[in-house]
């Protein structure tokens, strides 16, 4: 995917201004505090948002032209599952994803109870979505990416509302996807050994390179801002 002088405005903010990306490896990292930009950055290439200016490019199509001919090339889970599960029951939500593909509601369904029950969750099926805790319905939206099997798949924070062997489920299946895969987190470790980790401050590219580099010069910033309260501080006089 390529992002070639993308510009985006939010109300008043300017988001990005002249965005140049392109995005080729097999796993990407993104990092940065809140508010820099990765959930729109997310938007964009996933084409719920349209750049003011610029273009965002799969391949050499405009993304949005080729989505219209091909709905099923870029998969994103959101940060909160409730924002993306539309269905009751796990198995109609796991049938959605394979709509696009042509399938008729019972093949549709078929498939979808024949991947919960190679997960070891064959129970799940029947099971209303709305009973299941915060971490089962983010893996109810990542199972719903599997089967759907788009180029590429955008992870929102996937981390973030998993226990360890979730996470370590989860860590398994993106190491073993064909797909190009790229991660939104807060939980460095994730994507420290990436290939490609991106740091986003302010809309602006801060860090592009190897994850380890990236990561520990996000690390070392964090810290040198963290000190600066502290120092202020311990210099007021008391009495």
């Amino acid at each position: 995917m390529h992002l070639v002088n993308v510009s985006l405005k939010r109300g008043m903010t300017q988001v990005f201004e002249g965005l140049n990306l392109t995005l080729q490896e097999q796993r990407i990292g993104l990092i940065g505090d809140n508010g820099a930009g990765k959930s729109s950055l997310f938007r964009l290439l996933c084409g719920l948002d349209q750049a003011h200016g610029g273009q965002v490019l799969i391949g050499e199509a405009e993304l949005h032209a080729a989505r219209a001919k091909q709905p099923g090339l870029v998969g994103m889970m959101f940060q909160n599952p409730d924002d993306q599960i539309i269905f009751p029951t796990v198995e109609e939500e796991l049938a959605l994803s394979l709509r696009p593909q042509g399938l008729g509601k019972k093949e549709a369904k078929t498939q979808a109870r024949a991947l919960l029950e190679r997960r070891g969750l064959a129970h799940w099926a029947e099971r209303a979505v709305s009973s299941l805790s915060q971490g089962q319905r983010q893996q109810v939206c990542w199972l719903s990416l599997l089967i759907a099997s788009p180029r590429v798949l955008l992870l929102d924070e996937p981390f973030a509302s998993l226990d360890l062997p979730g996470q370590a489920r989860l860590a398994q299946d993106i190491a073993a996807a064909p797909q190009q895969i790229i991660i939104s987190t807060h939980v460095l470790d994730h994507v420290r050994d990436f290939e490609r980790v991106i740091w986003l401050d302010q809309g602006q590219l801060r860090g592009d390179g190897p994850g380890q580099e990236v990561c520990a010069a996000y690390e070392a910033d964090v810290a040198t801002r963290l000190q600066t309260p502290l120092q202020t501080v311990a210099q007021v006089p008391h009495g």
